[in-house]
């Protein structure tokens, strides 16, 4: 568990936050769009074409030469966090029905069109029409075909035999999570990262109930997913983690619910983790206390999104002094890392 992280610009505290030096926090707090955006591409104080997760696929581009598909994969709608600067992701939605490849994904191979129409859309694609942004577009297309169908092919081998928790959205992202991992041989990828989502945390109202249900969903969810690395004997390889825009406040809303807040707590998982305990500066969870920005129990991070990022890169393979091209505000914190992977 790392306690009380969230979007920092730089270590403040209460009295630093209610100064009104904007300079100090994140840009737009409390809004989903902007600390969404700023959560995954990791830089609180301006605007960003690439996510962490993209940049940290740039890179360690030398540790997947030659691969036939993307470092990173989005299973879903993964918005900034899966953009590089030099790298694309891939979208690999779960397997509807159970069973293995890539659906919802056009291909040219005559299982979606008659052959003859399959070569015509070929042609088109391949046409030189002079116009740039048609040209890029084909461009984009082509290359999903033919990620969608090397890595449809490959799917149809998969030997999984771990039982994920049916009907539940994110039991099926992390199945085919598992799944294409247990094909990143045949892929040439010995580095990948996956981005899934399980949504409905904004409890404005009933969420003791609504919160009930999601948690038991991913606590189901994962548990199915860390025995799959189990079975694939890659459990110390794989860090699972949770993150989200900002937490809840202590104060109820009044319709049973909460307010949009700021420091939140989050999960590691993996063989890798030096688990068993609480890392980061739990709060003082007291209303207009030390760590809270108002009245109400908005907790101000006592970790920063950069810390808990560059720890899971790091083990990725960055080196401490190449931290700051995937966090660029890294330095502003004294400790740079918080210790809960080996």
């Amino acid at each position: 568990m790392l306690a009380n992280v969230g979007n920092l610009v730089t270590p403040i505290d209460r009295a630093a936050y209610q100064s009104n030096n904007l300079t100090l926090v994140p840009a737009a707090l409390f809004s989903h769009s902007d600390q969404t955006n700023q959560w995954q591409s990791g830089i609180p104080n301006s605007i960003a074409t690439s996510g962490w997760g993209g940049r940290l696929a740039d890179y360690m581009q030398s540790q997947n030469g030659g691969a036939t598909f993307p470092a990173v994969s989005s299973i879903a709608g993964c918005g900034l966090f899966c953009n590089g600067q030099q790298t694309f992701p891939a979208t690999v939605p779960p397997p509807y029905g159970g069973s293995n490849g890539v659906t919802g994904m056009v291909t040219l191979t005559g299982v979606d069109y008659a052959p003859s129409t399959a070569v015509g859309m070929q042609q088109l694609l391949t046409f030189d029409n002079g116009l740039q942004l048609v040209q890029a577009g084909n461009g984009v297309l082509t290359r999903g075909t033919n990620y969608a169908n090397t890595l449809t092919a490959l799917l149809q081998t998969s030997t999984i035999t771990t039982t994920f928790p049916a009907n539940s959205t994110l039991a099926a992202q992390l199945q085919t999570v598992a799944n294409v991992m247990s094909v990143r041989t045949e892929l040439g990828l010995t580095r990948q990262i996956f981005f899934c989502q399980l949504g409905s945390f904004d409890t404005h109202g009933v969420q003791l109930e609504t919160q009930q249900a999601l948690l038991q969903q991913l606590s189901q969810a994962v548990v199915a997913f860390y025995q799959a690395t189990q079975e694939l004997g890659i459990s110390q390889s794989v860090t699972t983690f949770t993150a989200s825009e900002f937490g809840r406040t202590l104060s109820p809303s009044g319709n049973d619910g909460s307010d949009h807040a700021w420091g939140s707590h989050h999960f590691i998982i993996g063989g890798g983790v030096q688990g068993g305990q609480f890392y980061g500066t739990f709060p003082a969870l007291v209303l207009g206390g030390p760590n809270d920005a108002n009245s109400r129990g908005t907790m101000i991070p006592t970790s920063a999104i950069a810390q808990y990022g560059a720890t899971l890169a790091q083990w990725f393979g960055v080196p401490a002094g190449s931290l700051p091209s995937v966090f660029p505000n890294i330095s502003n914190f004294s400790a740079p890392t918080l210790g809960f992977l080996g």
